[in-house]
């Protein structure tokens, strides 16, 4: 009996890292992260749209932009360097939401960062990063045009 009682704690242990992230509707998690003031940073692939939203985790978010896929683009690590980044850029008319993760594939830790840039007539405005290891991401492949 000890045995069947450890199973879900097994599994949110495992688990936890998705536990939080909400992208609804059968849409996929494509990006979610936590940061220092305790907002979270999700993207959410729902097939013909793309959606960025950041906020606190209840209530309502403070940002939502949903997208046409078509919209969305994304910059992809070309598989040289030391240091591997994936984005993606979703724009709401003159600003943009760079959502992105990389790692320093040399250093000892691989040292990763991710976040959000806020671009706002071409000129960079803001850096929000994450904070933690608790870091979802799936934007290595993503099906979207190129970032120009």
């Amino acid at each position: 009996m000890k045995f069947i009682a450890i199973i879900p704690t097994i599994a949110a242990v495992l688990f936890a890292s998705s536990s939080y992230a909400k992208c609804e509707g059968g849409s996929k998690t494509v990006f979610f992260c936590m940061t220092a003031k305790g907002k979270q940073i999700e993207v959410c692939d729902a097939g013909k749209t793309i959606e960025y939203s950041f906020g606190k985790p209840q209530g309502k978010p403070e940002i939502i932009v949903k997208i046409p896929r078509k919209q969305a683009s994304t910059s992809q690590w070309a598989g040289m360097g030391r240091y591997m980044s994936y984005a993606v850029d979703i724009p709401k008319g003159n600003t943009t939401y760079n959502v992105f993760w990389g790692a320093d594939r040399l250093t000892d830790e691989h040292a990763i960062e991710a976040g959000v840039n806020v671009v706002i007539n071409n000129k960079m405005e803001a850096t929000v990063k994450c904070s933690g290891k608790n870091i979802e991401q799936d934007l290595e492949g993503i099906d979207l045009k190129p970032t120009e």
